[in-house]
């Protein structure tokens, strides 16, 4: 039996390889959508939209890893009760544990995978992903000025921009200036200008123009010419430090937030709901192949395949899916929803392994003799 286990393991460990890759490769080209638009307007390479899209997959995984591992339990155990292998085996008196045992321990590996993934690797690259966006977003904040219009940059800061060069470079300028209250309002007419970034601070550098200021109270139009000024744009914050959101933590940082932090403290109980989602999660990795194994290997067997029971255990994982999510949204208004996460994950496992480890059949017999023996004459 142990070959048969590493063929069936192998078998099982390969499709569940492909179908994660193709489901991988349709999440990647659905994600990189959202990232496109933002690398185009900031004028970055083509290296900043590859490592953003990598960066985004890894959450995802969550979903992936168990369905791969559910279908491809489906196909490979289907295909080898029409090929007549597993009814070769299970006429040498294989119980259908037995059979199940390659699949439950990849399902074993895969949710020990997902606890890794969830509980340290994709929080971090989630974290590195928003920050990455957020840099692009406010480094290249000047390629979002556009020309012949008006752009508002905050209140009381409006610049206007004639023409922009391929080097960066921006063409007749008009730049009003009235974010100052105590101090009447300014416009900046230049020639040429650039953006600059030093530390986290933006600034647009003008050159060959001059400055405007009205005083109203006396009606004096002051006028400077200058052959340099320097104009400190909004600090975008974006760039700045960014309050991470729990599924951006890992599992230590969710268990020990900063109190001292009004809105750790106010989101103590999402912190909970992650920690538990990502404790029960990656279960659904072991829950679906044992699902999907009751329901096929249990049961009369036919070789021209189990059509009916693979949408019954494909159906039966769908509604499991299903209520997880809606048990996770729940768990961040109802702590209900936190132990339904626990039932949804647990609850199928052990039904499941009952009606493999044979009991149930040992039950059905029982009560079977028994109403035989009720109904015989006496």
């Amino acid at each position: 039996m142990k070959i048969f286990d590493f063929y069936l393991f192998r078998n099982i460990a390969v499709a569940t390889l492909f179908v994660s890759i193709i489901l991988a490769l349709i999440v990647f080209l659905t994600q990189s959508l959202r990232f496109l638009d933002i690398v185009l307007d900031a004028g970055s390479s083509g290296s900043s939209f590859w490592i953003l899209t990598l960066l985004a997959l890894p959450r995802f995984f969550e979903i992936i890893l168990p369905l791969a591992i559910v279908a491809a339990t489906l196909f490979i155990y289907n295909k080898m009760t029409i090929d007549s292998e597993l009814i070769a085996i299970r006429a040498t008196g294989a119980s259908p544990f037995s059979l199940a045992r390659p699949a439950l321990i990849l399902g074993l590996v895969v949710t020990i995978i997902l606890w890794a993934l969830t509980m340290w690797i994709a929080p971090a690259s989630m974290a590195r992903m928003q920050k990455m966006r957020l840099e692009l977003t406010g480094e290249f904040s000047a390629l979002l000025f556009k020309e012949g219009v008006f752009n508002p940059l905050g209140d009381g800061l409006t610049v206007y921009i004639r023409q922009r060069t391929s080097n960066g470079e921006m063409l007749g300028l008009m730049i009003h200036d009235a974010r100052a209250q105590d101090k009447p309002p300014s416009t900046i007419l230049a020639k040429r200008g650039k953006l600059q970034i030093s530390n986290d601070l933006q600034q647009v550098v003008v050159f060959n123009g001059t400055r405007q200021v009205f005083t109203p109270q006396s009606g004096i139009l002051q006028r400077l010419n200058f052959d340099r000024y320097t104009i400190d744009l909004p600090k975008n914050n974006t760039t700045g430090e960014r309050w991470a959101e729990p599924d951006e933590r890992t599992f230590l940082e969710l268990l020990h937030p900063n109190l001292n932090l009004k809105r750790d403290q106010e989101n103590l109980h999402n912190f909970t709901v992650e920690i538990h989602r990502r404790i029960t999660g990656p279960l659904l990795a072991l829950a679906f192949p044992v699902i999907a194994l009751a329901v096929l290997l249990n049961g009369a067997v036919n070789r021209r395949g189990n059509i009916h029971k693979i949408f019954a255990a494909i159906g039966l994982a769908v509604i499991l899916q299903g209520l997880f999510l809606t048990a996770s949204n729940l768990a961040r208004s109802n702590d209900m929803g936190i132990a339904l996460m626990y039932i949804l994950t647990i609850a199928p496992l052990i039904t499941g392994l009952f009606f493999l480890s044979g009991a149930s059949e040992d039950l059905r017999r029982r009560l079977f003799f028994k109403n035989i023996r009720r109904k015989a004459p006496a």
